[in-house]
C-alpha cells in the first residue's frame, strides 16, 4: 500500500495540472470502487474549481471551490495517470508497478485549463481505493481523520510529545509508531527503516523510552530526528520504488536504492563496523526487517 511519501509524490505530481483547473467533465465507468460513490458524486464535482490539493496522512484531499474536498485513498494498487499535451505519465512511485490497463481506468476528471485541456485517470485493478466527499471547512469530523495524529512532516512531532503517547506503554515500538492515533501517515517501510537508524528493536517497549520523570531519552531524541529524516528523504526522492514506476516528468523513484532494512532479509547490515544481518519477523500481520546486532 502507498505510504506518505508515495502519496506526497502523487500530491506533488498532480498540482501543477489540477490547481486552479475547471472540472469540466467527471465520468465515472462503474458505481463504486471498494465503497460506492457516493451519492450525486458527478452532479457534486462537474464545473467546480479544484482550489488546491492537499493531503492527510495518506489521504490525498482535492479541494474545490465551494467548501467541497475529494477524499481519496489510493488503496493497494490505485494510481492517477496524467493525459495533457505537455506530458503523459503517472506521478508517483510505488511498491508494485501500476497499472495503465484501460479496462482498471475507472474514473476520469476532464479539466479545463487555461494552459490546455488535460484528464486525469484513476485506475484501480484491485478497487482497494475509494473517493469520498466531504465539507472542506468540516474536513477535521472526517471520520478517518478524527483522532488522527500530528504529521511525521510538521512541527508539531517531537521527543516530547511521543515521550507523553509512549510513558508506560509496553506496546512493543514498533507497533505504537504504526499507530495512527500517535502519529497519522507512518507506514510500515518508514517504520523499520527509521528504526534501524536510530538503532532500536523494533521489540523494544515504547514506554523504554520515557524517563521516569516523563521527558524523553535521548533515544526517543535521536529516534524522533530520524522518522522526520526518512520521510524528508523519500519524499525528496520521489517516494519508493521497487520495480521501475514512471513519475510526471518521466523520471524513477529511486529512494529504494538507499533502504537499510526494508526487504533486506539476511543481508549485512549496512552500519559501519556491524557484524550483523537483516533479519525479518512478523508483527501485528506485517513484516518487519531489522538488525538484532546493532538495534537494541
Amino acid at each position: 500500500m502507498p505510504e506518505l511519501p508515495e502519496v506526497e509524490t502523487v500530491r506533488r505530481g498532480l498540482a501543477p495540472y489540477m490547481e486552479g483547473a475547471r472540472i469540466g467533465r467527471l465520468v465515472l465507468n462503474r458505481p463504486d470502487l471498494r465503497f460506492a460513490f457516493p451519492d450525486g458524486f458527478v452532479e457534486q464535482v462537474e464545473g467546480r474549481t479544484v482550489e488546491a490539493l492537499s493531503r492527510r496522512a495518506k489521504y490525498l484531499l482535492i479541494n474545490l471551490e465551494g467548501d467541497l474536498t475529494i477524499i481519496s485513498h489510493l488503496g493497494m494498487s490505485g494510481s492517477f495517470r496524467i493525459q495533457a499535451e505537455s506530458n503523459e505519465g503517472t506521478p508517483g512511485a510505488f511498491h508494485q508497478q501500476r497499472s495503465k490497463d484501460q479496462a482498471h481506468d475507472h474514473v476520469v476528471f476532464e479539466l479545463t485549463r487555461a494552459e490546455a485541456p488535460a484528464r486525469i485517470i484513476y485506475n484501480d485493478p484491485r478497487r482497494f481505493g475509494f473517493m469520498h466527499l466531504a465539507p472542506t471547512s468540516g474536513l477535521d469530523a472526517y471520520p478517518a481523520f478524527a483522532g488522527l495524529g500530528p504529521e511525521p512532516t510538521g512541527n508539531f512531532l517531537s521527543a516530547d510529545y511521543l515521550a507523553q503517547r509512549f510513558a508506560s506503554r509496553k506496546q512493543p515500538l514498533k507497533s505504537a509508531l504504526l499507530d495512527q492515533k500517535i502519529i497519522a501517515g507512518l507506514g510500515n517501510i518508514y517504520v523499520c527503516e527509521a528504526l534501524h537508524r536510530a538503532h532500536l528493536s523494533p521489540e523494544r517497549a515504547a514506554g523504554s523510552l520515557v524517563r521516569a520523570n516523563g521527558k524523553p531519552q535521548k533515544s526517543l531524541e535521536q529516534l524522533t530526528e530520524d522518522i522526520r529524516m526518512v520521510i524528508a528523504e523519500a519524499i525528496e526522492a520521489g517516494g519508493s520504488s521497487l520495480r521501475d514506476h514512471i513519475q510526471t516528468d518521466g523520471s524513477l523513484g529511486y529512494f529504494q536504492h538507499r533502504f537499510r532494512v526494508y526487504d533486506r532479509q539476511e543481508e549485512p547490515c549496512v552500519t559501519p563496523g556491524c557484524p550483523g544481518t537483516i533479519h525479518r519477523i512478523t508483527q501485528s500481520g506485517r513484516s518487519t526487517f531489522f538488525c538484532p546486532a546493532c538495534q537494541k
